[in-house]
Formats: structure tokens, sequence, C-alpha cells
């Protein structure tokens, strides 16, 4: 089997290392948004973590000519109604960095109960070939917010994120071990079932 050009439509260095680890046995040849840095920034202006992703990966597969992934993903918590939700990325405003999202995160949730701070991450994987056939699947990973900042491995709310079979947040967990259980892994395992075809059509 040929090795492939795949476009991971992310600059995002964090989320290449965990889409490199969970395609390390796929013999495609792994590109991201820092190796055609004539693509302009691509507004997220979605509803949906699905409209995001299928508007990423179509995009960039056209102005690339090469087949592509792109992810939309974020964390619904119960007691903000589902917020932040596609906004978790600038959840403390554009621009905002991690610590900055944590804190605001953990400020509004401060009066919270345990038993009521159940999340969900989620994530929405799109695929597209230059010729604007797409195709799209979902993961989640199901947890609970803690109160303080737990782990130094992950990104994004994953030292915030609990996951009460390992009691363990993602943050705290080895790379290896989040990359079993968490919502973008899942994704990947569903789009993995659909992936040959778009390969082989690949040129």
């Amino acid at each position: 089997m040929t090795c492939r050009d795949l476009v991971i439509a992310t600059s995002n260095r964090n989320k290449l290392k965990e889409f490199a680890a969970l395609l390390k046995d796929y013999r495609v040849r792994i590109l991201s948004l820092k190796d055609f840095p004539q693509i302009p920034e691509i507004v997220e202006d979605g509803k949906t973590f699905c409209e995001n992703a299928l508007k990423k990966a179509v995009l960039v597969a056209c102005a690339t000519g090469k087949l592509t992934i792109a992810d939309d993903s974020g964390i619904e918590v119960e007691a903000l109604g589902g917020r932040p939700g596609v906004y978790s990325a600038r959840f403390a405003g554009e621009g905002a960095g991690d610590a900055a999202n944590n804190a605001k995160l953990l400020e509004e949730l401060k009066d919270v109960p345990p038993d009521k701070r159940g999340a969900c991450f989620k994530c929405a994987l799109g695929i597209a070939t230059p010729r604007e056939e797409t195709e799209w699947v979902e993961g989640e990973c199901r947890g609970v917010i803690i109160d303080e900042l737990r782990g130094q491995h992950g990104f994004g709310y994953d030292p915030v994120f609990l996951v009460p079979e390992y009691n363990r947040t993602f943050a705290e967990m080895p790379p290896e071990q989040k990359n079993r259980i968490s919502h973008r892994a899942r994704a990947l395992r569903k789009l993995l079932d659909i992936l040959p075809r778009y390969v082989e059509q690949a040129t």
C-alpha cells in the first residue's frame, strides 16, 4: 500500500502529537497547516463541532489538493447548560490561553457542588477530498470538572477534567492512556473505518 499524504488541518502542536500517535500504524505521511503557510486563518463560525470540522476539512482539502482531516472539539459542562461548547478555545475571550480558560471555568463553577459538575469532552472529525467529498464522525468522553488543576500532561481543559473510572484527570494520564479513551481517540477509531476508502482514492 502506497504511503499517502494526509493533511491534519491544525497548527496546534499538541493536537498533531495526538494524531500522530493515533495514526502511527497507518501508512500516511502526516502534514499540517504549518506545511501550507499560504492558507489564511479559517474562521470557525459553525454552531456545532461538526459544522466547524467539515468547513475546515473542505477548505484545506481544496487549497492543498490533498486528503484532509479536520477536528473541532471542546468541553460541554452540564451546570453551564453545555457551555463553553464550540467556544471552548476562546471561553475567556479571543486569544485566551489554556490558563485563562481554565481559570474562567473554575470561577464559574466555584459554587457548584461536586455531584453537579458533570462534563463531556466532544470531538467531531471531518474528512474531505479536494473534490469536496466529505464524511464526519463524533466521539465523546464523560467525566467531571474538579476544583483545581491536576497533572502535567495534555493541554486545554485536561488538568480539570477527571475521568472517574481512573480517578485521574486527562493531564495526569500518560499520553498513551489518554489516547485510548479520549474523545479524539474514540472519534478517530470511527474514522479509521472509513479512511481506507479515501486513502485509496487520494491522488
